[in-house]
C-alpha cells in the first residue's frame, strides 16, 4: 500500500516527537533485518525459489544462484577450520586458503545438488536460541506436504557484526561438520592439504554432474 502523500504545510508542523522515535525505531528495525532468523529466511527464500526452478537450471545453475546467498548467510572460512579441525594449526596460510576455497565451492554444490527439485515443500522458523558460548541456534523445519517435516538447525556466530551459519544439523542434531571431521583428518594424514583439497575438488566435480 503506498503511503499517503503529505503536503509541505503538513510537514512544517509535524511535532518533533515522531520524529526522535524514527530515529530510535529505524537502527532497531536494521537491527532485526540482520538478525540470525532473518538470516537464515533470506537464504531459505533463495533456496526455496532455486527448488521451485530446479529443473530448468540444472546442477550448474543452482549452484550458480545459490553461490552469493551461501556465501553471504555462511561463514564459510569457519566453517573450513572447523571441518579441519586440530591440523589447521599446522597448515600454512596457502594451503589454508586453498582449502576455504575448496570446501566453500563442495559446500555449495552440495546444496545445489541435494535440493534438485520442488513438490510443495517450505520453510518454517520453529524459533531462535541463545547458547551459552554467544551463538545462537535457529531452528527451522522442511515441511513437505506429503511426509513427516524435517528438522533443519543453524549454529550462528556473530563475526564482523554480522550473524552467518558456522554449522548445520541435519534432522535437528546431527552436526555436518562433525560429521566430516574423521574423514577429512585421514585425507590429511594420507597426504596433506593437498589430499584434502584434491579430494574436495573431485567430489565438487561429481556434484555438478547431476
Amino acid at each position: 500500500m503506498p503511503a499517503p502523500r503529505v503536503k509541505p504545510r503538513a510537514m512544517m508542523t509535524l511535532p518533533r516527537r515522531p520524529l526522535l522515535l524514527a530515529a530510535v525505531l529505524l537502527p532497531l528495525a536494521a537491527r532485526a533485518q540482520g538478525s540470525p532468523a532473518a538470516v537464515i529466511e533470506g537464504f531459505h527464500a533463495t533456496l526455496l525459489e532455486v527448488m521451485r526452478n530446479a529443473q530448468r537450471l540444472g546442477v550448474r545453475g543452482r549452484e550458480q544462484r545459490l553461490r552469493p546467498a551461501m556465501q553471504a548467510a555462511f561463514n564459510l572460512e569457519a566453517m573450513t577450520r572447523i571441518s579441519v579441525g586440530p591440523p589447521w594449526a599446522q597448515l600454512q596460510p596457502a594451503e589454508r586458503q586453498a582449502l576455504i576455497r575448496a570446501f566453500s565451492d563442495w559446500s555449495i554444490a552440495t546444496f545445489a545438488n541435494r535440493f534438485d527439485g520442488w513438490s510443495g515443500e517450505s520453510f518454517q522458523l520453529v524459533g531462535e536460541n541463545p547458547l551459552q558460548s554467544g551463538d545462537r541456534l535457529v531452528r527451522t523445519q522442511l515441511v513437505r506436504p506429503r511426509d513427516e517435516p524435517v528438522a533443519l538447525n543453524y549454529l550462528m556466530r556473530e563475526s564482523g557484526g554480522a550473524w552467518r551459519v558456522v554449522d548445520v544439523y541435519l534432522a535437528g542434531t546431527v552436526s555436518e561438520l562433525a560429521s566430516r571431521r574423521a574423514e577429512f583428518t585421514a585425507l590429511l594424514r594420507e597426504g596433506g592439504a593437498a589430499r584434502l583439497e584434491a579430494e574436495l575438488r573431485r567430489r565438487t566435480e561429481t556434484l555438478l554432474r547431476g
